[in-house]
């Protein structure tokens, strides 16, 4: 008898059971073929680089179609125009031996497929890297595990605005770093690059850049930076960073900026 009990009051959990399953369909975006538009100009005399490619449904991610036979173009308020030329990489476009100067304004220009594709940025002044340094971290499950900083004096004024690339051992980290002077207004600044997938230790070999950008580029930064799984709150829903390309449906940046780079041995 108790067996038989255990057994319909099996049965009448069923029904409830099967009442709270709910089939959830994900609408994934599968919007495809948007032009994606990397694009820098630097203030380092060298090769400049533009990367045109287009965009592919989430199923696909590490697939990225080039895009070949555009005219890419840049001009600034002095009059200088510079037409970049297609590398044997498909995709890639380049000037050779240019260097931007401070406080120009750079229009980039590309035509592909019947449309044309436009945008602008200003580059800001330098601010000085003066060095990198290392640290322990405080906890003590990552014993041994170093810390990075930044050492830079922000100028008196808001307006300035930072994205700093980490590399160890050579290999690029896949996390962005865009801070800008709102809360550090003419200090001598101290900036910890917090990074939780590498670990570093002593020996290796670590270089960080410094990016001087405009507000723009800035904006289109700290939005990938807020949606990384290790950004602030862990991340928001992903969605596409505001970019300064016109038509506004194109996906990427083009950035006018400073760069600089600091190379240690970790200790």
């Amino acid at each position: 008898m108790k067996v038989l009990k255990q057994y319909i009051i099996l049965l009448l959990f069923v029904p409830v059971i099967s009442a709270c399953t709910r089939v959830i369909d994900l609408k994934l975006d599968s919007d495809t073929g948007r032009m994606v538009i990397e694009a820098n100009i630097t203030n380092v005399k060298g090769v400049q680089t533009v990367k045109l490619s287009q965009n592919v449904s989430l199923s696909n991610t590490n697939t990225y179609p080039a895009v070949s036979g555009a005219n890419v173009s840049i001009r600034d308020n002095a009059g200088n125009t510079y037409n970049f030329s297609e590398t044997t990489t498909a995709g890639t476009y380049t000037v050779n031996a240019v260097a931007g100067t401070v406080g120009n304004v750079y229009n980039l220009t590309v035509a592909s497929g019947g449309k044309v594709y436009t945008a602008a940025s200003t580059m800001p002044v330098a601010i000085k890297l003066d060095s990198v340094t290392d640290k322990n971290t405080v906890l003590n499950a990552n014993k041994g595990r170093k810390q990075i900083t930044a050492h830079f004096q922000d100028p008196l004024g808001l307006g300035n605005q930072y994205r700093f690339v980490f590399y160890v051992n050579g290999v690029q980290i896949n996390r962005e770093f865009a801070f800008n002077d709102d809360f550090t207004d003419g200090n001598y600044v101290h900036l910890d690059l917090r990074e939780s997938d590498v670990d570093i230790f002593a020996g290796d070999t670590v270089t960080i850049e410094m990016q001087c950008i405009d507000k723009p580029i800035y904006t289109y930064w700290y939005s990938i930076q807020q949606q990384q799984p290790n950004g602030p709150g862990g991340g928001v829903t992903p969605t596409d960073p505001p970019t300064n390309i016109a038509p506004s449906n194109t996906l990427g940046y083009f950035s006018a900026h400073t760069t600089q780079s600091v190379t240690i041995t970790v200790k």
